[in-house]
């Protein structure tokens, strides 16, 4: 079907002055993901700085440098930077013989942090920043909150079985694999 405009068909010039009239869609992340992102964040910041502090600084550094990639950078190579140093403070933690239980909130928190924001930049490029995203981040960051829970008591699980003098290092690799395994569920 030709849709005719005064007598005439519409040409690929009237579709590109339609288009340029056209308000240019804003591909920010939507907010609710900011949000998400920045709580989780601060959850882990928090963590950390009660497991070591010094620890919990680099973390927070690694938070910091997450919420700056989502809201002004918009680049996913920044949030991986930003997990990266996150996950260098978390170690830190580990090694310097912090106890394991807010380690485990620090990555289910981290690495939610990161999702959260990565997921914003996703939306944000797909269907603008104006598009009602609240269910779908509710949704995404449920379900990677729930399977960092999951991969997280299975640590403890093991970690609380074999806890018969077993050295801090070994909880701390249990942790990055509890990360891998929450990041390759994504």
């Amino acid at each position: 079907m030709v849709a005719v405009t005064g007598g005439r068909v519409p040409t690929r010039s009237d579709a590109s002055a339609r288009d340029d009239r056209s308000p240019e869609r804003d591909t920010r992340p939507p907010t609710e993901a900011v949000v998400v992102s920045v709580v989780a964040g601060a959850v882990a910041v928090g963590a950390a700085l009660i497991a070591a502090p010094l620890a919990g600084a680099v973390v927070g550094l690694g938070v910091a440098v997450i919420a700056v990639g989502t809201t002004l950078l918009a680049s996913e190579r920044v949030l991986l930077w930003g997990a990266g140093i996150g996950v260098v403070g978390l170690a830190a933690a580990g090694y310097t013989g912090a106890p394991p239980e807010p380690l485990l909130v620090v990555a289910v928190a981290l690495a939610v942090a990161w999702d959260a924001a990565d997921h914003g930049l996703s939306l944000g490029r797909h269907v603008g920043r104006g598009a009602g995203a609240r269910r779908n981040v509710a949704v995404h960051a449920g379900s990677a909150a729930l399977v960092g829970v999951v991969a997280v008591g299975v640590v403890y699980l093991v970690y609380a079985l074999a806890a018969g003098g077993q050295p801090v290092t070994a909880l701390a690799l249990l942790l990055l694999g509890a990360i891998a395994l929450a990041s390759a569920f994504k």
